[in-house]
Parts: C-alpha cells; sequence; structure tokens
C-alpha cells in the first residue's frame, strides 16, 4: 500500500503554542485527535505521526561545502510552515484524502495530502 503524508500548514504570521490556547478548547482538541488516532491505528492506517515546535525554533544545517554551516532558524522564509504530520497507508489517493477529512475535522485546520515517492521497481 501507498504512504501517505498528511501534512498540518500553519500561517508564518503566527508561531501558536499551546500554553496559549484555551485550556477547554485543547482539551477538545486532543480529545478529537486521540479518536482519530485510534480509528487509525484500528483500521491498520497508521504508520507514525508527529507534532513540530515553530520554525522559530529550527535549526537548518548545510554540509554541502567544505565545513557544515548551522543557521538558526528555517532554511525558507515561507507564507505557511509545517506544525505536524501524519503518515499513514491507503489502498488509494481518494482513501488518504477521506483520512485527511477526518484529521482536519479533529484539528480544525487545513490537512495536505501528498504520496511520499516509492522506489521505482527494478
Amino acid at each position: 500500500m501507498t504512504q501517505y503524508f498528511l501534512s498540518l500548514p500553519h500561517d508564518s504570521a503566527e508561531e501558536p503554542t499551546m500554553a496559549e490556547m484555551d485550556p477547554t478548547e485543547l482539551q477538545a482538541v486532543f480529545e478529537a485527535v486521540d479518536q482519530f488516532n485510534t480509528d487509525l491505528q484500528e483500521q491498520g492506517a497508521w504508520v507514525f505521526a508527529g507534532g513540530l515546535n515553530p520554525p522559530s525554533t529550527a535549526t537548518t544545517v548545510d554540509n554541502t561545502g567544505d565545513a557544515p554551516v548551522l543557521t538558526d532558524g528555517p532554511f525558507v522564509e515561507a507564507k505557511e510552515y509545517l506544525g505536524g504530520f501524519w503518515i499513514v497507508e491507503a489502498a488509494s489517493n481518494e482513501a488518504a484524502v477521506e483520512w485527511a477529512k477526518q484529521a482536519s475535522a479533529a484539528l480544525q485546520s487545513r490537512v495536505e495530502v501528498r504520496a511520499l515517492q516509492e522506489r521505482p521497481e527494478e
């Protein structure tokens, strides 16, 4: 089965943290996401998932020259940043989109769906 990347884009103008969210709303999101994760696992679609800290916490590493160069912050300045993700297995893009619909409802956020590249058959 193909693996799909369900990503959670966030507006770069903000770097929301859980500490800034209303505790009641945050608890509701946790419960909805926990249920979504359980559904993924019970259906055999779960591979793994994770939330990411904001881009301001990133370190960019460039070791393409004579010596590695480390830079605080993200490599690219963009209108959006990746806030978290799931890797799921699905029989088709349509099936992955159905999972993304559920993820979007759980998080009350947009979710992007992209298939992972597969190794060409030899």
